[in-house]
């Protein structure tokens, strides 16, 4: 397997509806990365599935995912706002990130702020449609979004935060659906963790060679070229822990012939990965969006 990553990939690119916009808001869809959904939809999918998990009644479960639905594209929004206000220097020196609107000068600073100030406010108003514990969860993972951009500076393991962070979702959602967290919620956690640690490692090998060079640490770098066995660990992981979720909250076994579909899809994943080939990490890495549908879909069919 070749080391080296095709020269000049980025994956930022202000086509499509975005251009459609007035000038000036372009550079605040692309710092909230709104052109690129992906992020929101792995941010929201444990949510998801923690709701399908606890089934509420049918309009609850509807207000609930609506809910989750949009803090998740508000709240990865301002996670992307405060990763590119922390790491602007940084991504200046990387070829996937120079173009990012800090990075680039598109915009400054305060402006950056004031967007992160409405962003915040918009996600507090969805929080304070939620139960106690919910909202005191969601109060919890500012402190995790806040930490993820100093991760990568500390730790091989910046991953890890962010599997913490992208997981919350299910102790939350959960606590939105049953007022409570049991065991099975802490299982559809560790399950979402194991998961997130995969799919971005998968997401870091576009900037290896670059985050060599500027001192970012990641365990794209950590595994390098053993990353597909680590993969190989990581889905085996969420996979079992989702099994033990579904047992724990009483699913019949057609759950456990539903995540089939989710288990072949990321052992694709960790088969097919070249890490010397940026773009197809990415292909991989949004393939996850279809393979957390999928598990929503082994919930529903475990309800049988």
């Amino acid at each position: 397997m070749a080391e080296r990553a095709q020269p000049g990939w980025t994956d930022i690119a202000a086509g499509g509806w975005v251009r459609r916009l007035p000038a000036s808001w372009r550079p605040y869809a692309l710092l909230a990365r709104l052109d690129r959904p992906i992020g929101s939809w792995l941010l929201f999918l444990p949510g998801l599935w923690s709701i399908l998990l606890v089934r509420p009644a049918p309009a609850e479960a509807l207000r609930l995912i609506l809910l989750f639905g949009l803090g998740a594209v508000v709240m990865r929004s301002a996670g992307c706002v405060v990763n590119d206000m922390w790491d602007r220097d940084m991504d200046r020196q990387v070829t996937r990130t120079a173009g990012r609107p800090l990075a680039s000068g598109a915009l400054r600073m305060r402006q950056a702020a004031v967007f992160l100030a409405v962003l915040l406010t918009i996600g507090l108003c969805v929080l304070l449609q939620l139960g106690g514990l919910a909202q005191a969860l969601g109060v919890l993972s500012l402190v995790l979004v806040a930490l993820y951009p100093l991760a990568k500076r500390v730790t091989w393991w910046p991953q890890a935060v962010l599997g913490v962070t992208y997981g919350w979702g299910a102790p939350m959602g959960f606590a939105a659906a049953a007022g409570r967290v049991d065991p099975a919620a802490l299982a559809l956690w560790g399950a979402a963790f194991a998961w997130t640690l995969g799919y971005d490692t998968i997401y870091g090998h576009q900037d290896r060679e670059d985050d060599a060079l500027v001192g970012v640490r990641s365990t794209a770098r950590l595994f390098a070229s053993r990353t597909r066995p680590f993969l190989a660990a990581c889905y085996t992981a969420a996979v079992a822990l989702l099994a033990l979720a579904g047992w724990l909250a009483g699913l019949s076994g057609w759950f456990l012939a539903g995540l089939a579909a989710p288990a072949a899809l990321l052992a694709y994943q960790a088969r097919a990965i070249d890490i010397a080939d940026p773009s197809d990490c990415l292909r991989l890495f949004k393939l996850n969006r279809e393979t957390g549908l999928a598990v929503a879909a082994a919930i529903l069919l475990g309800w049988l």
